[in-house]
């Protein structure tokens, strides 16, 4: 049976991305699930994406705004354009999309059946039943405006969609799984993402089995108006009912209404992890591969996050708000993107990934020690606040070609150097 991973609140947010992160989004994304896939296999691709707090970190290391539901479009929308043109290599494919459209997610789904020779039919079921559950079987307040189906060669599936309450400015995404799952209608999330709001009515839930098979035999026996005349008589007799049984605490992923990004945000100490193995590992591996003057070092910080996306346990990405340090956000928060830091970064990746595929592991392994460094040395790693690190970024934007939805950054009136971040081993 699969499962249930979490809950999170996601402030709900409207306006478009760029051209200029959109395109690379999409490069990154790419490289990043090629990355993924070349070490764990496509299966693993897709629990990481019915991961909610892998999903936001994800999205957040793309350059996003890292606390909110505009994540879950621009991840989508980035995974499609990107793994399309790899889907023969990857065999993953992307399907789905937002408003009136997301009902053409069947056609597409068929479409790949009939390319790859899996049962298209049954996956355009899913995909009409998952949204059926999560729209109607799931009455929670939220409407559905988002469907993601991404699904590989093999027929498994990952689903992730999500509704908005216009009224509250909140969204909720869904996370589906197809590994583990037998039912559509008895707990088939791995997770569902929004603060709890009250009472909702969950006919998916195990525990709503009675109810699906008792409202069946109602509808047969006793018709519409013999069913009224009941409920009025149950809720006469309403203090005679036992209490329904608590639901079950999940993990819940709170993302706030603030867009900057503050030292509450982020454990501090992973952070400073991260930039310790930075400065430890870079000389040693990177050397030959960042050319770009003045830039390497700061590109190696940005590697050290990237690397824990394609590395890191799950337990691993409870502050999402700590990725949006490696490239910034499109609205200026925590700083603005650092143009030249993404593109070293993709480029990078893109060198590690196509040699990999040519059976020369040795930059993707760099990637992998880097990562193991940062967690070893989050322990006793030290450095300056998160606050101070921030201030750092923006006084040095303008030189990493800093550029948001304001524009270019331009030369600060005052440069104020932080406290370089160290390792301490005693």
């Amino acid at each position: 049976m699969a499962r249930r991973a979490g809950s999170a609140d996601l402030p709900l947010h409207g306006g478009s991305v760029p051209r200029w992160l959109a395109d690379r989004m999409t490069r990154l994304g790419a490289v990043l699930s090629q990355a993924i896939v070349h070490h764990y296999g496509r299966d693993e691709l897709l629990r990481r994406l019915a991961n909610p707090f892998w999903f936001q970190s994800f999205g957040a290391v793309m350059g996003m705004d890292w606390h909110s539901s505009g994540i879950t479009i621009s991840v989508i929308g980035a995974l499609k354009r990107g793994l399309t043109p790899l889907r023969s290599e990857l065999g993953i494919h992307v399907c789905g999309r937002r408003g009136r459209h997301s009902r053409l997610t069947p056609q597409e789904l068929m479409a790949v059946g009939e390319r790859v020779g899996i049962d298209g039919a049954a996956l355009a079921k899913a995909s009409r039943l998952v949204a059926k559950v999560d729209s109607a079987a799931v009455q929670d307040g939220f409407d559905l405006y988002l469907h993601g189906f991404i699904v590989t060669d093999a027929g498994n599936w990952t689903v992730v969609q999500q509704g908005m309450n216009d009224e509250r400015r909140q969204a909720r995404r869904y996370h589906w799984l197809s590994e583990g799952l037998t039912s559509f209608i008895d707990d088939p999330h791995t997770a569902i993402e929004g603060r709890p709001q009250g009472e909702i009515i969950n006919l998916a839930d195990h525990r709503a089995d009675a109810s699906r098979r008792a409202q069946l035999e109602l509808l047969g026996s006793l018709g519409p108006d013999k069913i009224a005349r009941e409920f009025v008589a149950l809720r006469a007799s309403e203090r005679g009912v036992s209490a329904p049984q608590a639901q079950e605490c999940l993990p819940h992923l709170l993302m706030p209404f603030h867009h900057a990004v503050r030292g509450s945000d982020v454990i501090a100490r992973r952070l400073h992890g991260n930039l310790a193995a930075a400065a430890d590992r870079g000389p040693k591996d990177f050397p030959e591969l960042l050319l770009t003057p003045g830039v390497g070092a700061r590109t190696v910080q940005a590697l050290a996050m990237v690397a824990e996306v394609v590395h890191g346990a799950p337990f691993r990405f409870s502050d999402p708000a700590r990725f949006s340090l490696a490239h910034g956000g499109k609205d200026r928060h925590p700083y603005p993107v650092p143009i030249k830091v993404y593109d070293e970064t993709i480029r990078v990746l893109k060198s590690a990934v196509q040699k990999a595929r040519l059976g020369r592991d040795e930059e993707l392994d760099a990637l992998r020690r880097l990562d193991a460094q940062a967690r070893a040395l989050e322990r006793v790693a030290t450095g300056p606040s998160v606050e101070q690190l921030i201030n750092d970024e923006i006084q040095k934007s303008h030189s990493y070609g800093g550029r948001s939805i304001f524009g270019f950054e331009p030369p600060p009136a005052e440069s104020k150097l932080s406290a370089p971040v160290r390792a301490s081993r005693g």
